[in-house]
């Protein structure tokens, strides 16, 4: 979906950025200072985060998951308080699996959430601007096109790999937030996520859904309903590795976004 609106790809990388130059000093207020922990317990010393998987889960524990958590084991996280993001779990804590039912349950809550449609309005208009796809025409008759074409890649790709392969599968598709540790540890750990995720098992398992989700998804879409001369196996292989690219990046927002969430609430 992004490859066909490349500024747009800049504007989200763009936002990340700047929410991650925010996420800086958020974290590290959240973080009580040495010498405050040594003059409350002087002979203790804090335990090294050396997690036994690269990126691996924390040692500690946070606070207890949040209501919605506990009875859906999903969230009402929205990031910028606005774009739907049902599956990003504050509690670095594994909750119990959620059921084939569930997985399309939370995904289609994204979906066809109320505030996709105006997104996918915008996203028709810079297509529309960019004479993306030229064979779709311009005025009102391309514009609808475009926005049917934006509406069913995303929702596609995001059934995928968020509820078909998950529940094939038995992968857990909720992000898991870090939450502790370094900038850079935490980074590395939200990109990662595109690679790795928990089975229901709770185990930690190579992302199947998706990686192979963002595969399907971007062939149904080239070689379904996107114009004839751009059916073509680069096509496909290029709208893959921009979803693969953009989740990545949607990963280190997921990781940030909750410290920045609290922060500007504190604020």
């Amino acid at each position: 979906m992004v490859r066909r609106y490349p500024c747009l790809l800049l504007l989200l990388q763009a936002g990340i950025l700047a929410a991650l130059l925010f996420a800086v000093p958020a974290v590290r207020a959240q973080q009580p200072p040495a010498s405050a922990a040594s003059s409350e317990a002087p002979g203790l010393q804090p335990l090294p985060l050396s997690p036994p998987f690269p990126f691996g889960q924390p040692e500690k524990p946070k606070a207890l998951e949040t209501t919605k958590e506990k009875q859906t084991g999903t969230s009402d996280e929205r990031l910028f308080w606005v774009i739907p993001d049902f599956l990003l779990i504050e509690n670095p804590n594994p909750l119990p699996p959620l059921s084939v039912g569930g997985k399309f349950k939370v995904v289609a809550r994204e979906s066809f959430d109320y505030v996709q449609l105006p997104l996918y309005a915008l996203l028709a208009g810079i297509g529309q601007a960019e004479n993306s796809e030229p064979s779709y025409g311009q005025g009102a008759a391309g514009y609808g096109k475009r926005y049917v074409v934006a509406f069913a890649d995303r929702t596609i790709q995001s059934f995928m790999t968020g509820a078909v392969l998950p529940s094939i599968l038995r992968q857990d598709p909720r992000y898991y937030q870090l939450g502790q540790g370094g900038f850079w540890r935490r980074t590395a750990y939200g990109a990662s996520r595109i690679f790795i995720c928990r089975g229901d098992s709770g185990k930690i398992q190579f992302d199947y859904s998706e990686v192979f989700g963002s595969a399907l998804s971007s062939a149904i879409s080239t070689y379904s309903y996107h114009p004839r001369g751009e059916r073509t196996m680069r096509t496909s292989l290029s709208v893959w590795g921009t979803q693969i690219g953009f989740d990545s990046l949607a990963g280190i927002f997921n990781e940030f976004w909750p410290d920045i969430h609290r922060h500007f609430s504190k604020k």
